[in-house]
């Protein structure tokens, strides 16, 4: 039989990539106790409970999902899960941060709206946008032009030239 503190306290290299980083749960554990020292044990103890109760909190709300036929977890997933697994307590404090964090995220696309940080009307943006199209399309026509130009330069010295050669060869024949 193994022993206990083996399984608890060292993940294995398999699992070893499925962890929470320790800097993250290190940082938490300050944040919450910060006038106790917790033993290295111990840190690997709670990061390993840690990732087993996302584990199955992860795989009880795809349980979810499934039965409701969708492909993506999503919050209600996660909180059904939680009721589902006896952590009820949790579900309240759960579904306040999920509406902190939809708060942030509709903050965060409000902010977002380049058009609207600009100050600018957005008649005036047209306009500009339409001033820069029809710059490029001037400036576009006349590299056109003058790729143009260069070839019927280069066409007429060519032909030049061949007359000049065709000339010469005339003279040399009339010698002969």
């Amino acid at each position: 039989m193994s022993d206990p503190h083996d399984e608890l306290c060292a993940p294995n290299q398999e699992d070893d990539e499925l962890t929470l980083p320790r800097a993250s749960i290190n940082k938490i554990i300050k944040e919450l106790v910060p006038s106790i020292r917790v033993a290295n044990e111990s840190r690997e103890l709670i990061l390993n409970c840690c990732t087993e109760f996302i584990h199955l909190i992860s795989s009880e709300a795809n349980e979810v999902c499934n039965q409701r036929n969708k492909k993506t977890i999503n919050a209600e997933h996660v909180l059904e899960a939680l009721d589902r697994l006896g952590f009820k307590d949790y579900k309240q404090e759960a579904e306040a941060v999920l509406n902190d964090c939809k708060q942030v995220a509709a903050k965060r696309r409000r902010q977002s709206t380049r058009l609207e940080n600009l100050g600018i009307p957005e008649e005036e943006l047209l306009r500009q946008q339409q001033e820069l199209f029809a710059r490029a399309r001037e400036e576009q026509a006349a590299a056109e032009q003058q790729q143009w130009y260069s070839v019927q330069t280069a066409t007429l010295q060519n032909a030049e030239l061949c007359q000049k050669q065709m000339s010469q060869d005339e003279d040399d024949s009339d010698e002969y």
